[in-house]
């Protein structure tokens, strides 16, 4: 078992120092394509979750991935989430695939660039998988999550509602009111939350994409990640 950990390790860090300048595609069929920029000798790491059916260098994660890494230096690693061509409900069996996923990475950002502090940041169906994975593993190592147009609603694991109010960490909860004003309701669902370590900030006109609202997104998260280092 202990083997067939640190090979697992291994494939993974010799396909990610591979990717430190952008994205390539892996050989394994589990280690799928990721966009890793160096933060050098920084401590702090963010790992990004993007939507259904995307990738990793897609709106939302790529703008967060570049401004948190040039404004901050942090490393930042996006990865390729599990995705079909299936309904948002029946992603429900691809979670633990992600999660294998989110937790080679915490791995990597650990053991191989000796980061001490590792956030982790999902958007959409990204949000869903990530707060999924913390509530079933609040001995993760993760230091925090930023969870960016987040989705409520459908059964276990796929609800981030529920999911958060089972998470025992600082929370950024970004979104906007504007599009189908979809993601103001579900953050209106969410606002008995809000506390110290819950922040809730609204991103005024923005849409689920934040289509041009890029700026302020960044901006937003790149503050309140100032406060936790």
């Amino acid at each position: 078992m202990r083997s067939t950990k640190y090979l697992f390790v291994f494939a993974v860090v010799s396909f990610l120092v591979a990717s430190q300048h952008g994205s390539v595609e892996a050989n394994d069929p589990d280690l799928p394509s990721n966009a890793y920029l160096d933060g050098k000798t920084s401590t702090v790491g963010i790992i990004l979750a993007h939507g259904r059916g995307k990738y990793p260098t897609w709106l939302v994660v790529d703008p967060l991935r570049k401004g948190i890494n040039s404004q901050l230096g942090y490393h930042t690693l996006s990865i390729q989430m599990p995705t079909d061509d299936i309904s948002w409900r029946e992603y429900a069996a691809l979670f633990p695939d992600a999660h294998k996923r989110i937790r080679a990475s915490i791995r990597y950002l650990k053991e191989i660039k000796k980061v001490q502090k590792v956030y982790l940041m999902g958007h959409s169906m990204g949000s869903r998988m990530a707060t999924s994975f913390l509530a079933d593993n609040p001995n993760s190592g993760v230091a925090g999550f930023i969870g960016v147009g987040i989705r409520n609603g459908g059964d276990a694991p796929l609800d981030s509602d529920a999911n958060l109010r089972n998470i025992n960490l600082p929370v950024l909860d970004l979104y906007g009111d504007g599009g189908n004003g979809k993601d103001a309701r579900h953050a209106d669902a969410r606002s008995d939350m809000v506390s110290k370590t819950y922040t809730q900030v609204l991103i005024s006109g923005a849409d689920h994409k934040f289509s041009q609202h890029e700026k302020e997104m960044v901006d937003a998260v790149v503050i309140w990640l100032i406060k936790q280092n």
